[in-house]
Parts: structure tokens; C-alpha cells; sequence
């Protein structure tokens, strides 16, 4: 054994947390095969799971108590820093790997503290369940681990996984932690430029989950403006909830909060109500959050439900011969965080979107339930507001009962009497066809003419639709553009959507380059999100991108879809550009062409440059060409990567509260681009 082998281990011996905690199940070759078995795909989703995972290290020795502070910097050249101040990867020698621990951590999958249910390793984790740092290892064309233990500073360089040297000491140290620095490898990745808003979104989130906690995150790349965030919140997810309402006004102004260890478990859960209408559920299993829910929400939702009810039969708020509040009424206007830590986390998939750990339900049942029970008898007031909100929920959901049940009645969704404006496709294979929503009349004549009528179907709008963002079912019912969309889809709607029955695989909104077609998709995409949310979920729903130019230099015709391809055509043409302004309804095609003709008689070289502010400008064929030909088309598929983000931006948005909307629109408006008003 080399003397710096020796070194090592009498080192190592120092701490409990040594070589004999880390378990090895296999090796690393398959991460660079089938990368997106591992981080799910190669995207920028997967780019920055490597920033996750690597933190993940961080946070499960903070959820160890070991750490109260986790940095992250992004670095020049595509590199990023992550450091904690924990133990330090353990670097003796591993008894069944004969190198390093550090070393087999960083290049063998499934080898860490995670495994075994060692005492010295972690009771709690989250990340890939140890393979982590070793897949962003394989995934790196560069990475240095820095480790600080016992007194000695502790490194090792690797190169798509394999090491370059052996874990060598460099000096004294009185830190302990873990610094590793990386560079995602180009080959791998479709884009290496990391999104500093999506970092500090999720690791503000991380920040609630684990209070009292310091996350660091700085930008020091060149050509960036060099800033830096700290969040610490000691409050937890009562200061998310916080947060999550601060648009909003509440209900009951004491925020619930329990947190409680159970069994071998840990459970936390805040929440408050608002006077709104959406639920907004954040679940988290050690701090991964469940986007599709999991056990644990199951036994949210089954104690709130009970125990709201048992107040108000208590306090004689609901009278004998009334029927129970049902889980819908009770949810409506619901903010809460659900938090739960356990030693062994089963998940339904690799993204970990659903918790499947039966014993949590029972654990968050018992422990929320009868916690919530006595915040309701200490805070009358509060609960009060409470049982109130839910009633009107109630009397709502028996009044949209009854609307649904009169305007969208089976033979509705069963296709027998569609909405008269309409034009559908003759296809009946719902997985070729699609339906173009299309902005007002003029456009909805033109695209019925341009279309394929094989597999598309056209349903004009009429103006704009109701923002459902401040509207209950029933009144949204009662507006005739939603009630013919719903009897389009063929779903249904909110609790009785059902997706199987969805007439059409592509969902297309088609709007005009203005401020009032960018309105209108904006109230159809909260209305997709707020009760169509699967369609998106499952990637129904597209946004088309017809041309704002038209370029033409005597015979020759090209479109453009934004300024900077339009100069770009300009250039390439060489030519001298002659913007045409044509009002939509003065002029056809052929208006336009004997113009754009006889102007070529004059000066050949001239280009015709004409700028559509509207659909209803084009006539058919050029509105199939540019906008509906499968072909040649552009369509931007509607996708939710953040569900948190994307519901905070349409509460901002289209909510009642306008200060934080004329926030927004102020911080943003030096972005907007070619803005017509």
C-alpha cells in the first residue's frame, strides 16, 4: 500500500462516518448510454439536475444535521462550484472497492451513504437515491472533488467519470465540507448555458423546505452581471405558505403549521386559506417534490376533509338533515405544503412524481388531523372564516351541478349537438385530428377555407372569453365561448374531465401578433391550466406562430416570423426594403401583388416588406402555407416545467390584486419587442 494510502486511512479512522458507511452496487458505463434514464433527458431539464444532485449531497447532510450552509456558484467556461460545510466525503480506503471511499463515491454508481441503513450514513435522503454525484461525474467532461475532514484538505480530479490521479491531501485545514466543481460535457448536452432564474427559483423553494438552512447561489461568469442571493427562511413552509398567499387576501390570518416525528418519519405541513378559487398543494417527500401527489396527500385530503367536518357538526354550523362538505368544497381556496422526511422513500417513476409509501398516509392523517383539530377550537375565528368559505363552495358546486348538468348534457359531449360555429373534420380517429381556436370571425372564415377538413377542425372565438381566474364553474358555464369549447373537447370539465374522451389530439390556440390575440391566448391557457391542466400535462395543447412579415422582391416570396429574420432575408435579398401597411379588409392578395407589380416595374431591386397584424389579412392559401400546413408550420407545444412558477405567474397575472401585476409589468416592459398597440 502507497504511504499516502496510509494516510488516508488513519485519517479516516477519526470519524464515524468513514469508508465502511459507503455501499457499491455497480458500475457507471450505462449513465453515458442512456442518459436520460438517469436525469431524465439531455435538455435543460437534465443540464441543471446535475446542479440538483450534486446540492442534494449538501442538503441531505443538513437534513443529517451536519450542515447549515450550502454555495453554489456558476463559474466561467460552463462550470459550476457547489459547496457544504458537512462532514466531508469520507476518503479512506473502501474494504470492498480497495480504493478511496471519495473515489468510489464519485465513480461507481449507487455507492454512498444512502445505503445499508447505517447509523453513521443518512436516515433521510433525496437525490437518485445515491447515484448522484457519480452520474453528474459520467455526465462531466470535467470534475475536481475538495474534501476538508480531520484536519486535511482532500482532492481529486476525474474526466467522463474516471479519475486522473489518486485522492492525494494538499495541505492543513480546520473546515470540514465538500466542494465539487464540474463541467457538464457538450457532447451530452443539447445546451450547456444554465438559467440563473431557474436556479434561484428552485433553491429558494429548497430554502422554505429546510429552515434555518443557508443556500448561497452567485453568478460569476464573464459577460454576466456579477450578483448573488442568500435565502434563509427560519420560518419554514409557514413562510411558504406565506409567500404563496402574499397576492392574495386570506381567510384565516393564523397560518396552521404542525410538525411533528412519527414512527421513524417526519411530518410538516402549513396552510391558510384565500378567498379565491384554486387549491394550490405543494407536496415534498425529503424535499423532492411529488408533482402527480402520493400517499401523503391522500391523507391530507382525507383528515381535512373530516375534521372540517366534524367542527362544523360540532358548533352546529351544518344542521342535521344538511349533507357533509365533500372534498371539493373543502379545497377550494386551500394553500398548503406538505413536507415528509422518511429513511426509505418509495416513488412511482424515475422524476419521483408520486409517493407511494402506504404508512404515509396514515402518518399524515393522524398527525395533521388532530392537530388541525385543536387550531380549530383555539382559533374560532379563523375556523369560522374557514367553514364559511367552504359552504359557498359547496352552494357553488350544487349551482354548477346544475348548469352542467343543462348545458352539457350527454348528448353534448357525445358529439350529436356540437357548437353550431364549429367546422369540424370529417376524421373521427381523434389522434389524427385537431382543433385550431382561432380569434374572431374574419380569421376563423379564412382558416376554414385554408384548412385540410380531413383532420381539422376550426372553432372561431368570439372576442374575448371569461378570465376564469376570478369565476366559479357556474358563471363560467354561463359563458357561451367556454361552454362551446367544453362541448368541443368532449372531456368535460374540472372533476368529471375525462381524457379518454378527448375529440382531438392537438389543441391548437391561434391568435393575432397583438396585444389583443395575446390576451386572448393568455385567458385560454389559464383556463387550460386551471381546469384542463392534463391537457398540457400530456402535451395536447399548442400555440401556432404565424408570420408577422411578408417579403417579396419581384417574383420571389418569403415569410419571416420575427424582426430578426426578417432582416436577415433583407440582407440576403439585397436589396432596398419598402414597408407596405396594409388595414385588414382593405386589401386581398391580389390588391397587394398588382401594387407590389407595378412598384417592381419601377424598381426592380425594391423589396416589399408587408407587416400582418392580423390573420384576417391572409387569405387562405397563405394562412395554410404559413400557419396550418403540418409541412411547413410553426407550433410552440404548451408544456408546464415549473407548476409552482406557472401558477404564481397566472394568479399574478390574471388575479384580482393589481399591485403585483403593475410590478411585473413594470420590471418587465424593457423586454417586450415589437409591442402594437
Amino acid at each position: 500500500m502507497a504511504s499516502n494510502d496510509k494516510e488516508i486511512e488513519k485519517k479516516a479512522k477519526k470519524s464515524d462516518y468513514n469508508a465502511d458507511s459507503i455501499t457499491v452496487l455497480e458500475g457507471l458505463d450505462p449513465v453515458r448510454k442512456r442518459p436520460g434514464m438517469y436525469i431524465g433527458s439531455t435538455s435543460s431539464a437534465g443540464l441543471h439536475h446535475l446542479i440538483w444532485e450534486v446540492v442534494d449531497n449538501g442538503l441531505d447532510e443538513a437534513m443529517a444535521g451536519h450542515a447549515d450552509t450550502i454555495t453554489i456558484a456558476l463559474l466561467n467556461d460552463g462550470m459550476v462550484e457547489v459547496s457544504d460545510n458537512g462532514r466531508g466525503i469520507p476518503v479512506g480506503i473502501h474494504k470492498v472497492t480497495g480504493v478511496s471511499a471519495l473515489e468510489t463515491v464519485m465513480t461507481k454508481l449507487h455507492a454512498g451513504g444512502k445505503f445499508g441503513g447505517d447509523a453513521s450514513g443518512y436516515k433521510v435522503s433525496g437525490g437518485l437515491h445515491g447515484v448522484g454525484v457519480s452520474v453528474v461525474n459520467a455526465l462531466s467532461e470535467y470534475m475536481k472533488a475538495e474534501v476538508h475532514t480531520d484536519g486535511k484538505v482532500w482532492i481529486q480530479e476525474y474526466n467522463i467519470g474516471k479519475p486522473l490521479k489518486k485522492v492525494k491531501s494538499i495541505g492543513d485545514t480546520k473546515k470540514t465540507g465538500t466542494t465539487i466543481t464540474f463541467k457538464p460535457d457538450k457532447t451530452i448536452f443539447s445546451e450547456t448555458e444554465f438559467s440563473w432564474g431557474k436556479i434561484l427559483d428552485h433553491y429558494r423553494q429548497q430554502a422554505y423546505l429546510n429552515k434555518g438552512i443557508t443556500i448561497k447561489i452567485s453568478d460569476r461568469r464573464s459577460g454576466h452581471k456579477s450578483k448573488e442571493y442568500i435565502y434563509y427562511f427560519e420560518g419554514g413552509i409557514k413562510s411558504y405558505v406565506r409567500s404563496l398567499n402574499r397576492n392574495k387576501t386570506p381567510k384565516n390570518e393564523n397560518i396552521f403549521y404542525i410538525e411533528k416525528d412519527i414512527e421513524d418519519s417526519k411530518v410538516e405541513l402549513a396552510l391558510q386559506y384565500n378567498d379565491e378559487y384554486n387549491e394550490v398543494v405543494l407536496p415534498f417527500a425529503n424535499n423532492i417534490y411529488n408533482m402527480e401527489g402520493g400517499t401523503h396527500v391522500v391523507g391530507f385530503r382525507t383528515a381535512l376533509t373530516r375534521t372540517l367536518n366534524n367542527y362544523a357538526r360540532k358548533q352546529k354550523i351544518l344542521k342535521e338533515k344538511e349533507e357533509n362538505l365533500t372534498g371539493e368544497d373543502v379545497r377550494e381556496g386551500l394553500v398548503a405544503v406538505i413536507s415528509v422526511k422518511m429513511r426509505e422513500p418509495q416513488f412511482e417513476g424515475q422524476t419521483k412524481g408520486k409517493l407511494g409509501n402506504a404508512e404515509i398516509k396514515t402518518y399524515v392523517e393522524q398527525v395533521f388531523g388532530e392537530a388541525f383539530a385543536i387550531y380549530l377550537d383555539e382559533h374560532p375565528k379563523d375556523a369560522e372564516a374557514i367553514i364559511g368559505k367552504c359552504i359557498l363552495s359547496s352552494q357553488a358546486r350544487i349551482a354548477a351541478r346544475t348548469a352542467r348538468a343543462s348545458i352539457l348534457r350527454k348528448g353534448a359531449l357525445d358529439g350529436i349537438t356540437l357548437p353550431g360555429k364549429l367546422a369540424d373534420c370529417s376524421s373521427r380517429k381523434s389522434e389524427e385530428c385537431e382543433l385550431y381556436i382561432v380569434e374572431g370571425d374574419s380569421a376563423g372564415g379564412s382558416a376554414k377555407q385554408g384548412r385540410d377538413r380531413h383532420f381539422q377542425a376550426i372553432l372561431p372565438l368570439r372576442g374575448k372569453i371569461l378570465n376564469v381566474e376570478r369565476a366559479r364553474l357556474d358563471k363560467m358555464l354561463a359563458n357561451n365561448e367556454i361552454k362551446n369549447l367544453v362541448i368541443a373537447l368532449g372531456t368535460n370539465i374540472d372533476d368529471q374531465f375525462d381524457i379518454s374522451k378527448l375529440r382531438y389530439n392537438r389543441i391548437i390556440i391561434m391568435t393575432d401578433a397583438d396585444v389583443d390575440g395575446s390576451h386572448i391566448r393568455t385567458l385560454l391557457l389559464t383556463l387550460f391550466y386551471r381546469h384542463f391542466k392534463p391537457l398540457i400535462a400530456e402535451g395536447h395543447i399548442y400555440v401556432a406562430q404565424p408570420p408577422l412579415y411578408s417579403v417579396k422582391q419581384g417574383t420571389k416570396s418569403e415569410w419571416a416570423f420575427n424582426d430578426a429574420e426578417k432582416e436577415e432575408i433583407i440582407k440576403r435579398l439585397g436589396g432596398i426594403p419598402e414597408e407596405i401597411q396594409v388595414a385588414e379588409g382593405e386589401e386581398d392578395e391580389e390588391d397587394t401583388a398588382e401594387k407590389i407589380e407595378d412598384t417592381n416595374k419601377k424598381a426592380l431591386k425594391k423589396i416589399h416588406i408587408q407587416r400582418y397584424k392580423g390573420l384576417g389579412e391572409m387569405n387562405p392559401n397563405q394562412l395554410w402555407e404559413t400557419t396550418m400546413d403540418p409541412a411547413t408550420r410553426i407550433m410552440s407545444q404548451v408544456t408546464i416545467d415549473d407548476a409552482t412558477m406557472a401558477d404564481e405567474i397566472f394568479d399574478m397575472l390574471m388575479g384580482g390584486e393589481v399591485a403585483p401585476r403593475k410590478k411585473f409589468i413594470q420590471t418587465h416592459a424593457r423586454k417586450v419587442q415589437n409591442l402594437d398597440i
